[in-house]
């Protein structure tokens, strides 16, 4: 895949003080930022990392719907977990409670399967709302990735998928997965699981290390005053917008 597409020049990345393009509105009965040009006929549902909505991944979803001028795309995020995010203080769960903290938002109104079967109602209804998008993908952060692999399976509504920094990833996962697949990893995932869930793909699939990036660096911990990270930051999205324009 070529990463440096010239489809996929992206504005420039504001640090501070991000004022998003796009609005909330309500889908499945949940809060949903939607931004894009409505005359788009591509759609990429996003499922946020387990901070939900702040200002780096907004921008970030501002990026995918508007920087392919040839591709451009209507994105929408849910509020999977209807206002109730984690605290970001909580990561990287370096005492017990701040572990037992985030297991028992993993146990309960978080919990993988069950964020599996909202994502499927929400995109359902969006599919009923949006007719003129044709195509869907779907890109999950952190957490979202586990939920983005999950939803990527045989008669999945999507035609491309993509996760970053994941969470949870399981090479087992990799084998159930029936599209192409984007992952882009962080130094903070197990190298071996990363390895080992591409060699158990089946489908089209783009998967890179970003070394010395944390988990987090395309979302809700992206430290976009940090030179390097803002660069990486950058990279990935023209990676996903790259991805997308092959796929979708």
């Amino acid at each position: 895949m070529n990463v440096n597409h010239p489809c996929c020049q992206i504005p420039p990345v504001v640090a501070e003080g991000y004022k998003e393009k796009g609005s909330f509105t309500e889908v499945d009965g949940l809060k949903t930022y939607a931004t894009g040009p409505s005359s788009a006929t591509s759609g990429i549902l996003i499922i946020y990392d387990i901070f939900g909505y702040f200002p780096q991944t907004l921008q970030g979803a501002d990026i995918l719907a508007h920087s392919d001028k040839d591709h451009q795309y209507q994105v929408f995020i849910p509020d999977f977990l209807e206002g109730r995010p984690a605290d970001i203080s909580w990561y990287p769960p370096d005492t017990k409670e701040k572990g037992e903290k985030l297991s028992k938002l993993f146990s309960t109104y978080a919990a993988p399967p069950l964020i599996v079967e909202k994502a499927a109602s929400t995109i359902a209804a969006l599919k009923k709302a949006h007719p003129e998008i044709t195509t869907w993908g779907l890109v999950g952060f952190c957490w979202g990735g586990k939920i983005a692999t999950l939803s990527a399976q045989e008669g999945t509504p999507y035609s491309a998928v993509a996760q970053a920094h994941p969470a949870m990833l399981d090479p087992n996962d990799a084998l159930k997965v029936t599209v192409p697949i984007a992952v882009l990893a962080s130094k903070d995932e197990n190298v071996e699981d990363v390895e080992k869930f591409k060699a158990n793909l089946k489908v089209k699939n783009f998967v890179d290390i970003y070394k010395d990036q944390l988990h987090g660096w395309m979302a809700a911990r992206a430290d976009l005053n940090d030179p390097r990270g803002k660069a990486e930051y950058e990279r990935g999205y023209k990676t996903l917008l790259s991805f997308f324009h092959e796929n979708l």
